[in-house]
This record gives structure tokens, sequence and C-alpha cells, in this order.
């Protein structure tokens, strides 16, 4: 018995002691100690452990961060730039995924630190020069980057060039050419932002660990950038907005249904203004059979843009002052107009929106006012992203006219329209009065 009762004293020791010497001599690798090679990039990038050690802190986010194009959920500063779990190994065994890293990104290979990886010469967006390091392999693309409109912005440019009386944006001052850059500039976006990463607008960040995405993500990509005038009317997150038909009805509600890679790419033509492009896309394109559907489409045709019965309200931006902290807006509203594009739109009717702009907007960047401010309107041709078949201008009570609900009558349905009086500004009155309906309105509308 005594023999027992020492067994079972013993036992329990051994296995405490056991456990113990189990416990020291646990070889589970910490997950925050660096396993990889890190004098190499993909030793680097594709170890979290290493990128958590050397990635540098999410800076905090400026004063009305996200501006126009809104936000997307932070991501932490080293899964920005890690390569790993399967997305990794897809890259990996892709076409991309063989050349090696600094074919592309420059730097050196192997590196003692991060400081040393990342010398003089590296690349962080290498298709922001597409010609040479995408036209290897895709040379129609990359060829068509210098004239596109999507990339190069020459819109914007090309607006705040006429109304400063700059022959162009390469006449802008230093200053005023800075602060384009660091804020216009900024959306628009590389190949790279629309297949690899997230844009810079929205700070960056892979896709999927460097995977090449032949279709851009419309929530990490598109509505990245274009988010206050087109996603938050597309997917109706306004109050009591519903999403648009084209979002509910068409393949997962894709912008690339209509907005072709080539709209994307550009086509070799360099244009001023977005609606010039030769292959955007057309309502007719898909509704052409439509023309003489009703009595609606019948009259008004060509005369009145599709948007401007179809469109719910939409977000207008205000006047903005770059970086001043000073902004105007957004509100909702829907306002139609004269078309200000007669040349490139068939319509003498169309919606328009206020863009954000202001005669002294880049007063912070040297310029106190753009003297030929008012040569073009602040209400610009608009196509919002919105439609409905019915809206409050194609709902008509039983028994009333078909233009009961828009034509202007006894007071009724002005709000529809843009007129001088609903200008504040004395320069706002000059800049759009070619777009207000003052007295040009067929008389047996009012």
């Amino acid at each position: 018995m005594k023999r027992l009762h020492l067994m079972l004293l013993v036992l329990p020791l051994a296995a405490l002691l056991f456990t113990a010497c189990s416990e020291d001599k646990d070889d589970t690798p910490d997950p925050l100690t660096p396993t990889a090679d890190a004098t190499t990039c993909l030793g680097c990038h594709s170890d979290e452990a290493t990128l958590k050690k050397v990635a540098e802190p999410n800076p905090p986010p400026a004063e009305g961060e996200g501006g126009c194009g809104g936000t997307l959920p932070e991501m932490e500063a080293w899964a920005k730039v890690y390569v790993g779990g399967s997305n990794g190994a897809k890259f990996l065994n892709s076409a991309h995924g063989k050349i090696a890293c600094v074919s592309c990104h420059g730097g050196k290979e192997p590196a003692r630190d991060k400081h040393e990886a990342h010398g003089t010469d590296f690349v962080k967006s290498p298709s922001a020069d597409a010609d040479k390091y995408c036209g290897g392999c895709h040379p129609s693309i990359a060829g068509r980057d210098k004239t596109n409109l999507h990339t190069q912005g020459f819109g914007q440019k090309h607006m705040v060039a006429k109304r400063g009386n700059f022959p162009s944006y390469e006449n802008f001052p230093d200053a005023l050419k800075k602060g384009y850059d660091k804020n216009c500039g900024k959306c628009h976006a590389s190949c790279g932002e629309c297949h690899v990463m997230r844009p810079r607008q929205a700070q960056g960040g892979f896709l999927a660990s460097h995977l090449f995405q032949k279709q851009p993500d419309m929530r990490l990509n598109c509505t990245a950038c274009h988010s206050a005038r087109v996603a938050h009317a597309y997917f109706g997150e306004g109050f009591g907005l519903r999403p648009d038909v084209h979002y509910l009805k068409l393949p997962g509600g894709q912008c690339t249904n209509c907005h072709s890679g080539d709209e994307m790419h550009g086509t070799g033509t360099a244009y001023t203004q977005r609606y010039s492009v030769a292959n955007q896309p057309k309502c007719e394109n898909c509704h052409g059979d439509q023309a003489t559907a009703n009595t609606y489409h019948s009259m008004h045709w060509d005369d009145i843009s599709c948007q401007s019965c179809h469109s719910q309200e939409y977000q207008n931006c205000g006047s903005c002052h770059v970086d001043t902290g000073v902004r105007n807006g957004p509100f909702m509203a829907f306002k139609m107009g004269m078309n200000p594009l007669p040349e490139v739109k068939r319509f003498k009717y169309v919606v328009l929106r206020l863009a954000p702009h202001a005669p002294d907007t880049w007063s912070n960047y040297g310029v106190s006012n753009l003297v030929n401010f008012t040569s073009e309107p602040t209400w610009r041709h608009a196509t919002p992203h919105n439609i409905k078949r019915w809206t409050g201008r194609t709902e008509v009570e039983a028994g009333k006219s078909c233009f009961d609900a828009c034509h202007i009558k006894d007071g009724r349905n002005a709000d529809w329209f843009l007129f001088s009086d609903d200008l504040g500004e004395a320069w706002e009155k000059v800049a759009n009065k070619n777009v207000v309906v003052d007295g040009k309105l067929p008389a047996s509308w009012r």
C-alpha cells in the first residue's frame, strides 16, 4: 500500500516536470520574428513579421481626407505591400510574377535594409510611365496612355488653364502646378492603380497580393475615385434614393457593362473633355429602339437628354478652395438647363451639375483669382448614374397631361430648372449666363 501511495505521488510530479520541460522546449516560432531572407525583395515582402518591423505607420488622415472621392476602409501599412497567401502564390505563378522585381521597380537586391533596397533608383509606380514599363508586353494600351484622358486628366487641366488664361498646364506657375498635382492629379490613375492596387486617392494598398486583375474591382478601384458623384448615386446611397436600374439589372452591376476597356485606356486622341471621347457609352447604344416608344420620347428624343427625365436627385459639389479648408457643399439637387456642349451633345436641354470651382480656388497656390474664370460655366453638363424609369418628371397623376410633371405651369415645376435667381454670386451669374433657362423655355411651358 505504501508503494502504491508513493507511485501516486510520483506520477503527478513526473507529469508536471514533463509538461514544464515540454514548455521550455517549445520551438513554435514567434509570429513577429522574421523568418524569410529579408535581403531580397520577395523575402521581405512575403514575410509578415519583417514588414511589420520596417513598415512606416499610415499617416493620420488629413483634414477633409477623401475629398471628392470619399474613403475606403484603412489597410495596415504592412498589409498594403504584402505578397502572401493564395493570391501571392497565384501572382508568383503568373506572367507578371515571373519578372524580377527590380526589372519594374528598380532598387537594389540583395540589400542590408529597407533604405538600401529602396535606393535612389526605386520606382514606386512603374506604370506611371506606361510606355517604358508596360509597353514591352502591352504596346497598344501603353502607347495610348500619353493621350489617355482617364490617366492624364486633360479635361481638368484644360479647364484650369482656360479659366486662368494660361496656354496649357505646362504654362502653370510652379506653385499652381504643384497644387494641381497634389489635389486634382492624385485622382487620375496609372495602370497599376486600376489593375494591381487601390488608387493613391484611396491610400493605396494591393488588391490581392500584387496579383494583376484584368477587370478592376468596382468598389476598390472604380468608385474609390468616382465616389461622391457616381457611387453615391449608382448604389442608391442617399436618403430616399433608389440604386441605378443598370446596377440592379445588368450582370453584377459592373461599371464595365457600359464603360469599355478602350474607353478607359484611350483611343490615341487627346481630348480636352470626356464627352468628346468617341467610344463613350450612349443610351441609344442599348435603347435606340425607344425613340418613339411613348409620347415623351416622340416629342423630346433629340431635344432633352435622357437623364433630364430619368435621373433622381444627385450630389452637387459647391465651390472648393483648395487646401484652405473652405468648401461650400456638397448638397443634393436636380437641375436642368441649356446644353453647354452643343458641338458634342445633340440635346437642347440637359442635366447640369455644379462643379467644385471658384475664382479663388487656387489662392493657396499663388493665384488669388483666375482672371478668365467666367469664360466657362460652373454648372456643367452631367450624366448622373442614378437612372430610374419613373421619376418626378415622368410620373403624372391619372387624367393629367403628359407634361404636367415637368413643364412650368403656374409656378409649378420651376425647381427642376436652373434660373439666374438660383445663383448667388455675381461671378456665378456671368459664368452661367449661357446655361440658365431665363427667357429660353418655350412660351407654352410657361
